[in-house]
């Protein structure tokens, strides 16, 4: 529980030195004024002592709680004292194969595959790029608004959740066209697409067919179309159970490629080892990333069908990607997760009743979605306008801070519940408790 004058005298302290010296990012010191010293589980504790149970889990990094599962860090740091860095895009080691053989065996489907290690999602979504246009000859890639896929210049321009992640950085990767997300809650067209999954899934498939391939590009000319099955920072968006497989369909008949961004859905998040599980669908390229090795060493990886891999050595590499601390770290996160989703699956419910009722309860709650753990409430003016209130999304993270739960926000005004994958039903009661206590605050703020 946060201390009354929160933030406390040395987080002051240490925000003011940050902003001095470190980059200007995302951080917003009026909502979220956080100074993590450490962790301990499914909590975090601030430069002042004070105690937060967390719904953040690092955006989706520490699924394993903090600083890491016990079992991952046992095994980094016996791998600390044989080997760290060993240049596997120029020499060979064990430890790269044997993370790869387990990646390549969670895609759906038992095609054989290939693996690409990086540093973090955007890193392997370029790689996806790279991929794709040099397998396929073709130019074009199609994406969807409200997607995040990253912050490089190729995969940015795939990116459009929020206009700032664009502000002042074009020219982008020319070649990128973006086309409605079936949104079931918020779509040009208006449909509900809770009570009327089959029309909005129509609508974004006719739109793709009739508007883009038969007007914009020719569809010999579309390599690819890469998309999150749930949108992550677009705001915790699920679309219609039908959707993946209706566009797998259209792309098959036109040879175009389809790319899987797991980096934030992925790796246990929804319950499923991947979130496009939950579509039945087989794709050609997935990338992954953030908890790939349980939260301590940033990799990303880039799994493809095999006969996509690049023509010559040389067309793609990197340095550090796949170094083994980071693999051995991701092979073990992996054993771990298995083991959690059914945990994972049994605590969906608890958040899916109570997110109900604060969605039947509270007028500024416009929609409350999520799978597994991964949930959102869309916080708006109003049911009937759905106007978003960022500003009343920002005095519920504060509120809720305070409180001692710490919460991130996701799309225009929405708040996204993500807590570790390790969190127990009584700690998952008392963060969502704390919510609620925040909730009530601010209607009558």
């Amino acid at each position: 529980m946060a201390e009354k004058s929160f933030p406390g005298p040395r987080a002051r302290e240490w925000i003011e030195r940050h902003h001095r010296v470190i980059a200007t990012t995302t951080h917003d010191p009026e909502a979220l004024p956080l100074v993590i010293e450490r962790g301990e589980g499914v909590y975090l504790y601030d430069v002042d002592g004070n105690k937060f149970l967390d719904f953040s889990s690092g955006i989706s990094v520490n699924n394993l709680g903090y600083p890491s599962h016990p079992e991952v860090i046992k095994v980094v740091m016996e791998q600390l004292h044989r080997l760290g860095h060993a240049a596997g895009t120029d020499f060979y080691n064990p430890y790269q194969v044997m993370l790869a053989e387990k990646l390549v065996g969670i895609i759906p489907g038992g095609r054989p595959r290939k693996v690409f290690y990086a540093n973090s999602g955007t890193e392997a979504n370029e790689a996806a790029l790279k991929l794709v246009r040099q397998a396929t000859g073709r130019k074009f890639i199609i994406a969807f608004l409200g997607a995040f896929h990253g912050r490089t210049l190729g995969s940015l321009a795939l990116t459009a959740s929020k206009p700032v992640h664009r502000k002042g950085f074009f020219p982008w990767m020319p070649g990128a066209i973006h086309v409605p997300y079936p949104n079931p809650y918020r779509n040009p067209w208006g449909i509900d697409g809770y009570s009327m999954p089959d029309e909005l899934v129509n609508r974004v498939i006719d739109y793709i067919e009739e508007y883009i391939l038969d007007k914009l590009v020719p569809p010999d000319e579309v390599a690819a179309v890469i998309a999150e099955p749930i949108q992550g920072e677009g705001g915790y968006v699920i679309p219609p159970k039908s959707f993946f497989k209706k566009l797998k369909k259209l792309l098959e008949e036109h040879g175009i490629l389809f790319i899987d961004d797991e980096v934030q859905m992925g790796l246990g998040r929804t319950g499923e080892m991947l979130a496009i599980n939950h579509f039945g669908v087989e794709p050609d390229v997935v990338s992954l990333a953030k908890s790939l090795s349980g939260g301590l060493i940033p990799i990303g990886a880039t799994i493809y069908r095999a006969e996509l891999d690049f023509r010559e050595p040389g067309m793609h590499s990197n340095t550090f990607g796949g170094n083994t601390l980071a693999v051995v770290a991701a092979s073990k996160t992996l054993d771990i997760i298995k083991e959690l989703l059914p945990h994972v699956k049994e605590l969906e419910p608890l958040f899916k009743k109570r997110l109900r009722e604060w969605l039947d309860e509270y007028e500024f709650i416009g929609d409350a979605r999520g799978l597994g753990l991964a949930h959102a409430i869309e916080i708006v003016r109003d049911k009937e306008s759905k106007k978003p209130d960022p500003k009343k999304r920002s005095v519920i993270l504060r509120k809720a801070l305070e409180k001692g739960l710490v919460l991130l926000g996701c799309g225009k005004s929405s708040i996204r519940l993500i807590p570790p994958l390790i969190i127990s039903r009584e700690e998952a009661e008392k963060g969502l408790e704390i919510l609620e206590e925040a909730l009530r605050e601010a209607r009558r703020a």
